[in-house]
C-alpha cells in the first residue's frame, strides 16, 4: 500500500529531472500527501503537461465520488482485471511525480508502528504508475482522479511492508504515456518492485501521521 507520500522539490527542479515536462512556474511543496488531496500527474493525453487530480479513483460509473476513498491504490497483479481499473489500465495511464513516500512498521518493543521515510538514494523526484478517470456529477461538474499502482515489495522495502508502490523507470514513459490503448501484456512487465539498491529509508517522527501536519518536521529522521 501507499497511503502517504512527498513532492518538495521545486518546478525548476521538477523541470530539470523531467526536461520534456510542462511545469507550473509555481509549485507549493508538500511534505504529507493524503488521499482526497490533490496530487501531480501526467495524464496520457499526448500533452506532456502536468495537472492536479484528486488522489482516489473515481470511476466514471460511480454513483458516489466517495468511492474514491477506498480506490487510492490499485493491485498491479489485478488491475487488468479489476472493473474499477481494467478500462483505465488500457486507455487511461498517468504519471504520478513524488520524490518519497511513507510507510509504517512496528518496531520490537514499540506498542505503536513507527512511520518510515523513503527516497531514491539520488533524492531525485520520480514518478509513480498511476491511472485516471474522470467523473461527472449530477450536476455536471468534472472530477479527475487518480490511483497509484502497487506491486510486491523489493527485498529492502519488505523490512517495512509487504507492499510498494510500482516506481516507473524513465525508459517506460513513452509507453506508459501513450494515448493509445495498449494491452496488458505490454503493460504488465512495468508493473515491478524499483531496485532495492537505489531506494533509502529512515525513522520519522509520528507528527506525520495527522494528514493536517505538512512540513520538513514531517521528513526529519529520528533516532
Amino acid at each position: 500500500m501507499c497511503g502517504r507520500f512527498t513532492l518538495t522539490a521545486d518546478p525548476v527542479d521538477i523541470k530539470e529531472a523531467f526536461p520534456w515536462l510542462e511545469v507550473p512556474a509555481e509549485m507549493a511543496p508538500s511534505y504529507n500527501v493524503s488521499p482526497s488531496q490533490p496530487i501531480a500527474v501526467v495524464p496520457n493525453t499526448g500533452e506532456n503537461k502536468l495537472d492536479f487530480f484528486v488522489w482516489g479513483l473515481i470511476p466514471s460509473w460511480a454513483k458516489d465520488p466517495k468511492i474514491g476513498n477506498r480506490m487510492i491504490n490499485a493491485r498491479g497483479e489485478t488491475v487488468a482485471e479489476k472493473p474499477s481499473f481494467r478500462a483505465a489500465y488500457k486507455r487511461r495511464r498517468c504519471l504520478i511525480l513524488a520524490d518519497g513516500f511513507y510507510e509504517w512498521h512496528k518496531q520490537p518493543g514499540d506498542s505503536a508502528k513507527t512511520p518510515f521515510y523513503i527516497t531514491l538514494e539520488s533524492q531525485e523526484p520520480f514518478t509513480f504508475a498511476g491511472l485516471w478517470e474522470t467523473w461527472y456529477s449530477p450536476d455536471g461538474s468534472e472530477v479527475k482522479s487518480a490511483t497509484i499502482i502497487t506491486t510486491e515489495p523489493n527485498e529492502k522495502i519488505a523490512q517495512l511492508h509487504n507492499r510498494m508502490p510500482v516506481i516507473l523507470s524513465p525508459n517506460s514513459y513513452d509507453l506508459w504515456l501513450t494515448p493509445n490503448e495498449v494491452s496488458a501484456d505490454k503493460l504488465d512487465p512495468l508493473l515491478k518492485p524499483y531496485p532495492a539498491m537505489e531506494m533509502v529509508f529512515h525513522p520519522v517522527s509520528r507528527f506525520v501521521n495527522s494528514p493536517a501536519n505538512n512540513t520538513q518536521q514531517c521528513i526529519a529522521p529520528v533516532a
